[in-house]
């Protein structure tokens, strides 16, 4: 069906096509949600969580030892930052590489909302890899974790959202948890640096902006996951190479991981195409589930890092580590529960005691026939 207004100065066109008709890469791409080549919208709901779920927990566990590893190499410590320069310039590698594998290579999100993704990208990734050279990876990790608070703020701030009290009992619950599992580790092995929790403050502080403003800019231009990965992190590659070469960081950095280049950049690639991966299954957990659901997820993760930390490198282990780790997933639970309220179905305090009340007469109706 076509409709033309035409004058002297205005031609219109309007076509609809038929059923018959073929649609366009873009209109079929809207609800499509591929991740590595697998297309997620094939599935329901569930089969996308956990698909994502398990991407998650393999690339980033994978991930967490490499970084660690990096980090263990004497004298690299203070380079957190030249590997993060690294590791923005692999990912934009790959992001190309997928790009071009997919049909819709345009640009849809806005170049001045990559230019705030990139800079807060800097500061998470950046700042994170730099604490590392002032704290223990644990009490890291751990820092990290207590993202979820200021997740579910930024959600708030950022997108109007309304979170119920389940939501915000498995943002503490978890939040405590992990903060119980900081001051173990402190009377065990006590590595604290101020300028290392500055650092991690600050990173932490960028991460639970992103979350929400990747979200937010996904959802409203439809963009793909490789766009995103592509566009934020060179730019973010230009602003470390700009910081690096302002403040003369960039020689000493370079002069090091020549002399180790197996140590640096042989482990910087693997550990940067795990990260990759696993970042892409992060953006497909935020663009369905949204950016509560990616950091719940991340912040199991997260502890079965920690987990994997004390048994590939020797720490003292203390039975607080345990009882941390419940919390850590009763929270994680409550998170679940609350996105399937409708399915899942908890008895109320009142059907409990109803139910005890019921049993207990029926037991004495018992005793006395």
């Amino acid at each position: 069906m076509d409709l033309k207004f035409n004058n002297s100065r205005k031609y219109v066109s309007i076509t609809v096509p038929s059923k018959t008709q073929t649609m366009s890469p873009h209109i079929k791409s809207v609800d499509d949600i591929v991740v590595l080549g697998i297309n997620l919208s094939r599935f329901n709901k569930l089969t996308q969580f956990f698909i994502c779920v398990a991407g998650v927990f393999v690339f980033y566990l994978i991930y967490g030892y490499l970084q660690e590893l990096i980090f263990s190499m004497e004298g690299f410590k203070s380079y957190g930052w030249y590997l993060t320069l690294v590791q923005f310039a692999f990912y934009s590698i790959f992001g190309l590489i997928e790009l071009q594998l997919i049909q819709d290579k345009r640009r849809r999100i806005p170049g001045k909302t990559y230019m705030i993704i990139a800079f807060l990208t800097v500061g998470t990734m950046g700042l994170s890899n730099t604490s590392l050279g002032y704290l223990n990876y644990p009490t890291q990790v751990i820092f990290k974790c207590c993202k979820l608070i200021p997740v579910m703020l930024g959600g708030v701030l950022i997108q109007g959202k309304r979170y119920n009290v389940v939501d915000v009992s498995a943002a503490v619950c978890m939040s405590l948890g992990l903060i119980w599992f900081t001051l173990a580790d402190s009377t065990t092995a006590p590595n604290f640096n101020l300028t290392g929790v500055i650092l991690i403050s600050l990173a932490l502080c960028a991460d639970a902006v992103i979350g929400n403003v990747q979200e937010k800019a996904m959802k409203l231009h439809n963009a793909s996951n490789s766009e995103m990965v592509l566009y934020s992190y060179s730019i973010g590659f230009v602003y470390i190479l700009l910081g690096l070469t302002c403040t003369s960081g960039l020689g000493p950095a370079v002069t090091f991981c020549s002399k180790n280049p197996i140590q640096t950049y042989g482990y910087a690639f693997l550990f940067s195409l795990t990260g990759y991966f696993g970042i892409s299954f992060v953006l497909a957990l935020i663009k369905i589930f949204g950016a509560l659901v990616a950091v719940t997820v991340t912040t199991g993760r997260k502890a079965m890092t920690i987990v994997l930390s004390f048994i590939f490198f020797a720490k003292p282990f203390t039975f607080q580590y345990v009882w941390s780790g419940f919390l850590v997933v009763l929270g994680i639970f409550l998170n679940v529960y609350s996105k399937n309220m409708d399915k899942i179905r908890l008895p109320s305090l009142y059907d409990l005691i109803n139910k005890m009340v019921e049993t207990r007469t029926s037991r004495t109706l018992a005793q006395t026939v």
